[in-house]
């Protein structure tokens, strides 16, 4: 009798698991999610499109970190703990119960401070799961927010006895998919995202690693099958599938490792100093785990469901946040024209303590006061907002490789470089400074002079900052991507916001939204920009690619604009070529979204080319509208886009690796307005490696019943200006 109602309590058991199936459904009905927990109390979700399926059923939780202080953490990335042998009391993944579900629908329009259209609408249907292990007596939240364009999700720790403080070891959140997929990725890596994106099958990525992994100046690989988010995929069957992460705050950056015979990811996250993946108090929550899918590539590129996962702007004033068009002292360094080092004579050097007066100047110095005026003179003539100046500060000498804690302070300048004048003649000339703090990834150190810094930037005019971290982080053991690191990121956001102060982060974690939340964060690295084609070179479709990936999470400081593609005019000894067409680079100014956007050559480049530089010139960096025309990834992309309050339009376009030709409709034109159109493009003997700056410029009136049709080279674009006729 006992073993029968055993049976029967079983029984009962798995029928209640079984009933609370529940299903989810997108405002336009394209996309199904489906819930459930199965035979083990493990949630379960799956995720459809049109009737096609996405992502197989796949399994949701987290282990955590045994309460042992004798226990000593497994760092091998080779090993996972086999979910069957999970300790009761770090399982998070199996014995739940579903004590409650409720649904709710929402549907805004808001307003961002800068963007790629003037007006966002934020529309989706929620299902918020609360499960319950009744042995431990804990409970979290799992919330789904299902849009039109895709599917966000989150983890929640709400307040209670017997979960307060804990650890996460692994996340095991889980995205099946259901073929060998055609993917663009780059190697998971805790450190950086500066590589050349492969395209691939998902059962490919194993024997490429090793050829994708190329040297960084701090980088860790953790799997052979291991890849960053955004991570973009296509099917057999045409379908576009993107996979990220929205709203990164107090939580390790995720990445996914491949399970190859099975074609399942599984989230992996950045460990600490300590191989731990996150330190947790409730009531808390993870990041968003995102999954974007469309039979068109151009919804993927139109999508805003990661700025609409991250909470409003909690900036009351936003009148001091400006976007941005500025030049700088930068390019003649990166190909080793100049220096950011004052001299030559010093093998080392100590912060406070090093007498650069009685040294020899090396005659290379690039951020020296008569150089840096010219820079403004041109700036100011051509109608640039700022000018970018780095290696101004004592410290360059010996920063790069060195395991320094104290390598710079941010306020004291070369003896060549004159604050007080350089603020003075900016100024005069109704031109900004972008400041340049290189931390050298001593965070530590960074973190303790920021207050000053930014006071410093204030008193001398300065309103927005380049940050860098180049190297390895101190404190030592810690990585780029990890939760502490993350932190500090928002922070120093934070801390400029105090003093009104924009943010351009190179080399820090890659956005996931945040700047809906902070718009002072104005820019990021945060990928292989154009510094690699002094570097040897970047892939001819990685601006192809660039949009469907990294800047699915916000914008990109990627630098376009090099007139000049033979670096051995600039330094004889630099024999990289920028992989690209001069017409090219103008197209990126309207295809490489981002409110801050450099003309990265120096002035006599331009000066060569004044007719072509009028697109750089003309082009804003606020946007009313985009149109998505054309878009395949790898292969090109051809964007629209209306100027912030005006009737102006500016349109670009990308290739890769083929011959591309574009039909162009202009139906987005105000119908019965005339236009202008200006068309920089690719002449007919042009080609990046032997004839980069063979391009025509042609003018012609258009309305919007006008076709256009445009012949691309490989590595080569167009940009075409589109201005109303009064």
């Amino acid at each position: 009798m006992k073993i029968k109602n055993q049976l029967l309590a079983a029984a009962l058991c798995c029928f209640a698991i079984a009933a609370q199936a529940e299903k989810l459904t997108s405002p336009d009905g394209k996309l199904v999610m489906d819930f459930n927990l199965n035979s083990k109390g493990t949630p379960v979700y799956s995720l459809l499109f049109q009737g096609k399926t996405v992502i197989k059923p796949s399994t949701l939780g987290l282990e955590l970190k045994k309460e042992d202080p004798e226990q000593k953490t497994d760092f091998e990335w080779t090993e996972r703990t086999d979910k069957d042998q999970l300790d009761r009391k770090t399982d998070l993944m199996t014995g739940f119960v579903v004590r409650n579900t409720q649904t709710a629908s929402f549907d805004e329009t808001w307003t961002p401070v800068w963007g790629e259209e003037d007006k966002i609408r934020n529309h989706y249907n929620e299902l918020a799961v609360t499960l319950e292990q009744p042995d431990n007596q804990r409970h979290i939240v799992i919330r789904f927010r299902l849009f039109n364009d895709g599917l966000g999700f989150r983890y929640e720790f709400p307040q209670q006895n017997n979960l307060n403080y804990f650890i996460i070891k692994e996340e095991h959140t889980q995205f099946a998919m259901t073929g060998d997929h055609t993917a663009f990725w780059i190697p998971g890596d805790y450190d950086t995202q500066e590589y050349d994106y492969t395209t691939s099958r998902l059962s490919e990525i194993r024997g490429l690693m090793k050829k994708a992994v190329t040297p960084n100046s701090s980088q860790t690989v953790f799997s052979p099958t291991g890849v960053q988010t955004a991570l973009m995929m296509k099917t057999d069957d045409g379908l576009y599938i993107n996979l990220h992460e929205a709203a990164l705050i107090d939580y390790s950056c995720m990445s996914l490792n491949l399970d190859d015979k099975n074609m399942i990811f599984e989230s992996w996250l950045t460990p600490d100093a300590q191989g731990d993946k996150g330190y947790m108090q409730t009531p808390c929550q993870s990041p968003w785990r995102t999954i974007m899918v469309s039979d068109d590539a151009r919804d993927i590129l139109a999508s805003r469901l990661t700025l609409n996962l991250n909470d409003p702007c909690y900036i009351e004033d936003t009148s001091w946040i400006k976007p941005t068009k500025y030049i700088g002292v930068w390019w003649d360094m990166i190909t080793g024209k100049g220096t950011w080092a004052y001299t030559d004579e010093l093998p080392s050097v100590k912060l406070g303590k090093t007498n650069y007066a009685a040294t020899q100047p090396n005659g290379k110095h690039s951020a020296n006061t008569q150089n840096v005026k010219r820079y403004i003179d041109f700036a100011a003539q051509n109608g640039f907002d700022a000018v970018l100046v780095e290696g101004w500060n004592e410290g360059w000498e010996d920063w790069f490789g060195k395991s320094k804690d104290h390598v710079f302070d941010f306020v004291t300048p070369y003896p060549d470089f004159d604050v007080q004048e350089i603020h003075r003649y900016a100024a005069g000339k109704g031109v900004k400074i972008i400041m340049h703090h290189e931390t050298s990834s001593s965070v530590r150190n960074y973190e303790r002079h920021m207050d000053q810094a930014y006071q410093f930037m204030v008193d001398n005019g300065y309103n927005a900052v380049k940050s860098g971290y180049v190297g390895n982080i101190i404190p030592r053991g810690e990585h780029h991507y990890g939760q502490w690191m993350v932190d500090h990121y928002l922070h120093a956001v934070k801390k400029a916001a105090d003093y009104k102060i924009m943010v351009n982060a190179h080399e820090a974690v890659r956005p996931t939204g945040l700047c809906r939340t902070w718009p002072n964060l104005i820019g990021n690295e945060s990928a292989r920009g154009t510094e690699y084609e002094a570097f040897g070179g970047n892939n001819l479709n990685h601006t192809t690619i660039l949009p469907f990936t990294r800047l699915i999470g916000g914008p990109m400081d990627y630098t376009p604009g090099i007139f000049e593609t033979d670096c051995s005019k600039m330094n004889p000894d630099n024999h990289s070529r920028v992989r690209s067409t001069l017409a090219r680079q103008l197209a990126l100014y309207v295809t490489m979204y981002s409110p801050l956007q450099m003309a990265a050559d120096i002035p006599e480049n331009y000066e060569r080319f004044m007719d072509a530089f009028q697109f750089i010139k003309d082009v804003p960096v606020d946007w009313s509208e985009s149109v998505y025309l054309e878009a395949e990834p790898g292969e090109y992309i051809t964007i629209a886009r209306r100027e912030k309050g005006g009737k102006d339009w500016y349109v670009g376009c990308t290739n890769g690796y083929n011959n591309h030709k574009s039909e162009l409709n202009l139906d987005f034109l105000t119908p019965g307005q005339r236009y202008e159109a200006t068309i920089y493009a690719d002449a007919s003997d042009a080609s990046w490696d032997k004839n980069p700056q063979a391009y025509t410029i042609t003018k012609k009136t258009v309305t919007s019943k006008s076709r256009l049709k445009l012949n691309v080279v490989p590595g080569g674009g167009y940009a075409i200006s589109i201005k109303a006729i009064q």
